[in-house]
């Protein structure tokens, strides 16, 4: 190489600087390159002294003489496409090491080396411009819009039910609409035609009805948001008690099971209150007396309401509307409502299940730890609070029983049960075994045994967790406060074990609420046969000889 050129080569930058992906060396990773200032000094002596980058350099001297512009880039891409054959390596290919495999994405050097320079051309231009990907609209303030297909169907069907001289439906030949169009049970019926008929006119038209149903994209939302809208007041983001009495309503008055109750409307009433107190017992875990539609969705009323407007027995509606059911719920707290003023105290409560509760589980109770008092009689237990206070004591396995039994016991509310709580409500149930003659099983080892059903993460310790966790949680509150039942746990009665084993699905509420309505009915056929007897003797002493 001349003297000339090697001045003219002498202004480069230091080496150190250079890109090391520009040599285009795949036997070696720019990595190296890059921490070996000295090995890349030495390659680019080489470089220089091959006669295609001599004649390399020379163009882009006469190139920057005459004032042309200068790509250098370009021109090394079109040297190394012509002469990469050429050039010779600076490793032997017997002695060079197999490179690793690489792919063609998800390597990030690869990707580097995808945007690098030399592979695309232009220092300048590394990134391509961006595709612009259109995203549809996922969310709508009003819900979603119902696709054109499913609107002509409703709207047919709207049409052809509403076809008469009135252009509308009165209120009692609205029931196909909400059966067919809505696919909602009938006895939502009247409360959806007042939804619509805002101004109390005693007509839906048919402009009003696709207005609020088809307009108002009620149709695509799921069954459980649509009745949560239907029931709702205005303004409201939830559902009180009082948002249900016009289905339940409703119900007592078409439905084929509850006929009977039409002449005694004070049964109607209760039933309806007893329904409604159910379902807000298992749904509004919140306790604030307000169902909001996240609770709705979480429990079953959508599923029984459905199988209530399908089934013509009302009483194999187990969830929330079994009459039967009701009937056992009423007449318990009628037995106990001595004076009938239609509350409860402590001697009432006492009494309940045959003396089976201790003192200090009822003084809890009305100390109003587990629930405070619908009521605001001082010292009394309203019907609700009986509602309440039942479906936990016989369903034990059920969250909401499991909490309600919890806070009693919690006496410090700390969220955890010590040993020395548990102590002091056994210490009852310990006195109550010697004054019976039974054998007195001593704390300790009932603290063993609650340690070993429960399985707690803390043996000094039991959390509301730990016993959501176990199937044998109801046994440990038994054991605590009812003699009856925790007798019953430890003889293992073989009847009740069949009885679980031959439905499983059942709940205990459920199995408990079929044997005590049989118990009762047979009660009352005692009762008015023994009536009917004494009337037909009463008869025959009247009757002249």
């Amino acid at each position: 190489m001349s003297l000339s050129l090697k001045m003219e080569i002498d202004p480069v930058e230091d080496v150190t600087c250079l890109n090391p992906e520009l040599l285009q060396l795949p036997e070696v990773s720019p990595f190296a390159l890059k921490t070996t200032p000295l090995l890349v000094d030495d390659l680019f002596s080489q470089w220089l002294s091959l006669p295609e980058t001599g004649n390399l350099v020379k163009s882009w001297i006469n190139d920057a003489k005459a004032g042309t512009a200068v790509n250098a880039c370009a021109n090394f891409s079109n040297v190394n496409a012509v002469g990469s054959n050429s050039l010779p390596s600076m490793f032997s290919s017997v002695n060079a090491p197999p490179l690793s495999p690489r792919s063609s994405s998800g390597s990030p050097r690869s990707s580097k080396q995808k945007s690098s320079p030399s592979a695309l051309g232009s220092p300048l231009k590394l990134f391509s411009d961006p595709m612009q990907e259109v995203i549809p609209q996922f969310y709508f303030q009003n819900g979603c819009p119902p696709t054109k297909e499913l609107k002509e169907q409703s709207l047919s069907k709207i049409n052809h039910l509403f076809n008469n001289p009135l252009n509308g439906l009165l209120i009692d030949e609205f029931k196909t609409v909400t059966k067919e169009v809505c696919k909602l049970p009938s006895f939502l019926s009247s409360a959806l035609f007042r939804k619509i008929d805002v101004d109390c006119m005693g007509i839906v038209t048919r402009d009003a009805f696709i207005t609020y149903w088809v307009d108002g994209n009620m149709l695509t939302m799921d069954v459980a948001t649509q009745i949560f809208e239907i029931l709702k007041r205005p303004g409201h983001k939830h559902l009180t008690q009082v948002d249900f009495r016009p289905i339940l309503r409703e119900l007592l008055a078409t439905h084929p099971g509850l006929k009977f109750l039409q002449n005694t409307p004070e049964f109607q009433d209760r039933y309806a209150e007893t329904v409604i107190y159910r379902i807000f017992y298992h749904m509004n875990r919140s306790g604030n007396g307000r169902l909001t539609l996240r609770e709705l969705k979480r429990g079953e009323l959508i599923s029984a309401m459905q199988q209530a407007d399908e089934e013509d027995d009302i009483n194999k509606v187990l969830r929330y509307f079994s009459y039967e059911h009701f009937y056992v719920i009423y007449c318990k707290f009628w037995e106990l409502d001595t004076d009938h003023d239609f509350f409860i105290d402590r001697e009432n409560l006492i009494r309940y299940g045959n003396h089976a509760l201790t003192y200090r589980i009822v003084d809890r109770i009305f100390s109003q730890a587990p629930q405070k008092f619908a009521g605001d009689v001082e010292g009394k237990m309203g019907y609700e609070d009986f509602v309440y206070f039942m479906l936990s004591e016989e369903d034990k396995s059920s969250e909401p029983s499991l909490e309600y039994w919890f806070k009693c016991i919690d006496l410090d509310g700390n969220g955890v049960l010590t040993p020395n709580e548990m102590q002091f409500f056994y210490e009852e149930q310990l006195h109550r075994m010697e004054c019976l003659a039974l054998e007195p099983v001593l704390f300790e080892d009932i603290l063993c045994q609650i340690i070993d059903m429960i399985a707690p993460e803390r043996e000094d310790c039991i959390t509301l967790q730990d016993l959501k966790g176990s199937k044998l949680s109801g046994n440990v509150f038994n054991i605590l406060f009812n003699l009856n039942k925790f007798m019953a746990f430890e003889t293992r009665d073989p009847f009740l074990i069949r009885q679980e084993r031959e439905d499983p699905t059942l709940t205990e509420w459920d199995r408990f609420a079929h044997r005590e309505y049989i118990r009762l009915s047979m009660e009352e056929d005692v009762e008015d046969a023994s009536n009917g007897s004494a009337d037909v003797w009463d008869e025959s002493l009247e009757a002249p000889f």
